[in-house]
């Protein structure tokens, strides 16, 4: 079977997300019948309404958001909902920190989209048109950055977005209970909300794919399965890296071997260079002085004339 058989289109989800998805469905849906995508739904840093999420009320988000559905511009009308969470987690972005200087939590899920009919919507999101989400949620404390009271009840008077003595303020959301709804819309509070590149290995997805959107720096999500997946394929290449730089140093052997049987000198030079040519020059090289060595090839002397370009009028063989 080719590497192209063996690719997962884009979009299409692995055995373990189907059947995920077939607990919202009313039939059970084939997998090549939906479209999958990743999308951060927030984050723990102030967003453009001065406003934060506590990485607590994420992890609380995470588990609410399962099953929700996803609309545009927080329009809530049937006609409207165009696509459903069927996973939720709550991840650490290792190296990054918001602007309160804390390690920054984001929440992630993947949501799908059936194809029939929505073809349209599909190819807004690949293109990155429909891009940008913002969610709803309901939320029983918001705790001001600067005195700490609960701005909920109207006990503070600090003002979102002011400085206080070179501090910012801004309300900190903890305590979320429910979590309604989110949505495509055109400028999210969050500035970081919305659809990412996600990355689907399962064992099928061409390697050297993987490699090319490493080598951008694209942006990938991976699932605990598809990154033990990748682990693996790692190790496999590196022991497939360790056979071939000990086939290596066999070749530069040999090669260095073959070498002193035709000439000592030649011998030292070749064990200088050798580590420089790939494999295949190294197995050249080593038939070339091998076949020298054996005889096969015979030395040519340095005065040796063709003799085919000898005269045509040379006619001393008829010498007496």
């Amino acid at each position: 079977m080719s590497n192209k058989e063996n690719i997962v289109p884009f979009g299409t989800p692995d055995e373990t997300e189907i059947k995920l998805i077939n607990k919202y469905t009313r039939r059970e849906y084939k997998a090549d019948e939906v479209y999958t995508f990743s999308v951060v739904l927030c984050d723990n840093d102030i967003d453009r309404d001065f406003e934060q999420f506590s990485s607590d009320a994420i992890e609380k988000l995470a588990q609410m958001f399962v099953g929700k559905t996803g609309i545009c511009d927080h329009n809530p009308k049937a006609s409207n909902q165009v696509a459903r969470i069927y996973e939720c987690h709550a991840e650490a972005v290792e190296g990054e920190s918001n602007l309160a200087g804390e390690s920054l939590v984001r929440l992630k899920a993947k949501a799908y989209i059936p194809k029939d009919g929505n073809e349209e919507l599909i190819n807004s999101i690949d293109s990155g048109i429909k891009k940008e989400v913002s969610i709803g949620c309901s939320a029983s404390k918001r705790y001001c950055s600067i005195c700490g009271c609960d701005a909920s009840f109207g006990e503070c008077n600090h003002i979102k977005g002011k400085n206080y003595d070179k501090k910012l303020c801004y309300h900190i959301i903890e305590e979320p209970y429910d979590a309604y709804e989110w949505s495509f819309v055109a400028v999210p509070a969050q500035r970081s909300a919305g659809v990412i590149k996600s990355f689907s290995y399962g064992g099928k997805k061409d390697m050297q794919e993987i490699m090319k959107s490493l080598a951008k720096g694209e942006q990938m999500s991976l699932t605990a399965d598809e990154a033990r997946k990748l682990h693996d394929s790692i190790k496999s290449m590196e022991n497939s890296y360790k056979l071939a730089e000990e086939y290596k140093k066999e070749l530069v052997t040999r090669a260095v071997k073959a070498a002193a049987c035709v000439n000592d000198e030649l011998s030292a030079i070749i064990s200088k260079t050798a580590e420089k040519l790939d494999i295949s020059e190294l197995k050249n090289l080593c038939e070339c002085f091998e076949k020298k060595a054996k005889g096969e090839i015979k030395p040519v002397p340095q005065l040796y004339k063709n003799k085919a370009k000898k005269n045509i009028l040379d006619n001393s063989k008829y010498s007496i």
